[in-house]
């Protein structure tokens, strides 16, 4: 099971043997694309139709869990949102080889999201809205809430017991990440209304083809619709202002938001800060980790990962952001 975890038996035989028991017959590619939690390939089949084919890492997500985000790309897709969603062949979406699970898309090309566009964003706004449109039709059941257990004490854990943590620095890192704990327990609240999220909005997830397509629901999970939105801003306090104005008032065309979500933004970033961090250290035993994330092993890195969670936990001490009076 290790080796499978960490991809070892997935050669190029066994991913040709996969899509040939879909009824596809690879002529070219293999290519393989960008993602360190699956493995990614793009090939073209005897017609010269392009395709992406994603393995699942074993042990992550369940047969159920997977469905379900298959179904929620399919209820976009059905409510017009543009969203990368899986094929159906065979009569279904997730297939079954080698002890790996593992489905197959359309390939799908864009130019990168401009995160400096304020038309960008405003599109991003409105389909974002349709999303959680539909994200609210029904919950997932399989999969989990955003919560912090999951974001917060479960990674705590991890980096207690993880060999990666420099253990000069591992005291000092655990005592950073409780502080932040407690002030993470005083600002999350569960005032707002779960609903079917995309959970992973940043701008890397989002190509612009004459508009936005949204790929990559691989964390899709139940929480609250800020989510999916706070990842999209950035720069000081007055940009951000007016990047929250902007995405807000497409938002709303679609769907209501609660403003009391707000004061879920930074919370959701430490959530996010050590959950990552966490993440990394978990898959280290996987040799595609190392080679991505070769500064984990040096100390300098851990230092400004205290220094960066202490600053963290100020900020959550601060008030939540204000925006103007029609939010």
């Amino acid at each position: 099971m290790d080796a499978a975890f960490n991809f070892q038996t997935l050669d190029p035989d066994a991913i040709l043997d996969a899509l040939w028991e879909t009824g596809l017959r690879v002529e070219s590619g293999l290519t393989a694309l960008n993602s360190y939690e699956n493995r990614v390939y793009q090939f073209s089949d005897e017609e010269r139709q392009r395709y992406v084919v994603k393995f699942y890492r074993p042990q992550r997500w369940s047969e159920a869990q997977i469905e379900e985000e298959h179904q929620f790309t399919h209820d976009l897709l059905a409510d017009e949102v543009p969203v990368a969603a899986p094929l159906i062949l065979q009569g279904k979406t997730l297939h079954h080889h080698a002890g790996f699970l593992f489905t197959v898309f359309p390939s799908l090309g864009g130019r990168q999201y401009e995160t400096d566009n304020d038309e960008h964003l405003e599109w991003v706004g409105r389909f974002l809205g349709r999303i959680h449109q539909t994200g609210r039709k029904q919950r997932f059941t399989h999969r989990p809430t955003i919560d912090l257990e999951e974001y917060l004490h479960q990674p705590r854990a991890e980096l207690a017991s993880n060999p990666l943590v420099p253990a000069a620095l591992k005291p000092t890192l655990l005592q950073a990440i409780d502080k932040l704990g407690v002030a993470l327990q005083q600002r999350w609240h569960h005032s707002w209304q779960p609903l079917r999220l995309h959970g992973d909005c940043h701008p890397g997830n989002i190509l612009w083809r004459d508009g936005p397509l949204f790929v990559d629901l691989d964390d899709a999970r139940n929480g609250p619709a800020v989510q999916d939105l706070w990842m999209l801003i950035n720069g000081d306090l007055q940009e951000q202002r007016i990047q929250w104005d902007i995405l807000l008032e497409a938002y709303t065309e679609f769907s209501d938001f609660d403003i009391n979500e707000l004061s879920l933004i930074e919370p959701l970033r430490a959530m996010r800060m050590v959950y990552y961090l966490a993440w990394v250290a978990r898959r280290w035993q996987d040799p595609a980790f190392p080679r991505a994330f070769p500064w984990m092993t040096d100390e300098d890195f851990w230092r400004r990962q205290i220094s960066q969670f202490t600053e963290q936990e100020k900020l959550l001490q601060q008030p939540p952001l204000q925006l103007t009076p029609q939010f």
